[in-house]
């Protein structure tokens, strides 16, 4: 989202959420997409901007407006580590399921909702690799112009990666 705002992109944001020691430049979130399930027309209000949508939401998007999906992919060890260390900062209570339990959940989800995108029209989805991103952000800010097809400044939004913000790391193969 701190990509998109960068390039030029207008965001839907709240602001509701600061930021803090898990996300220290902030959430770009929109409280009110969490009520997509039950309120599809809400997404109206985000014409003609970005918005940051949780993949378990995206299923909820009606077929009356037009969407653009940018899929961030990531290890899903180092998102299972991410939102453990989250909860641990937070000192609230999580899952308390098993790592390996988790991951298999997650990749079902991500799966199914990949799923469903492919079937719908009129939906174009572009999948960024974390990993890729952190590598290259110049190539992949100007894939995601490109997929906008909007003349975005993608030397701005090269510029919002910060790989230091990269501390859940999933364990090397040997």
């Amino acid at each position: 989202m701190q990509m998109l705002a960068a390039g030029g992109l207008p965001v839907l944001t709240d602001e509701l959420r600061p930021s803090d020691a898990n996300n220290p430049r902030g959430y770009y979130e929109w409280e009110k997409i969490k009520q997509l399930p039950q309120d599809p027309a809400c997404i109206a209000e985000a014409e003609g901007k970005a918005v940051k949508v949780i993949s378990s939401l995206l299923m909820s998007l009606s077929g009356s407006h037009e969407y653009r999906v940018l899929f961030m992919t990531r290890p899903l060890e180092e998102v299972v580590a991410s939102q453990a260390a989250m909860i641990v900062n937070l000192g609230t209570r999580g899952s308390s399921l098993p790592a390996q339990t988790m991951m298999a959940a997650l990749r079902a989800h991500r799966n199914q909702v990949l799923a469903w995108l492919k079937t719908r029209q009129g939906i174009p989805v572009k999948e960024l690799d974390y990993h890729g991103l952190l590598a290259d952000p110049a190539a992949h800010a100007a894939e995601i112009a490109s997929f906008f097809d909007l003349p975005l400044d993608t030397e701005a939004m090269a510029k919002q990666v910060d790989p230091a913000l990269h501390r859940q790391r999933a364990p090397r193969a040997l």
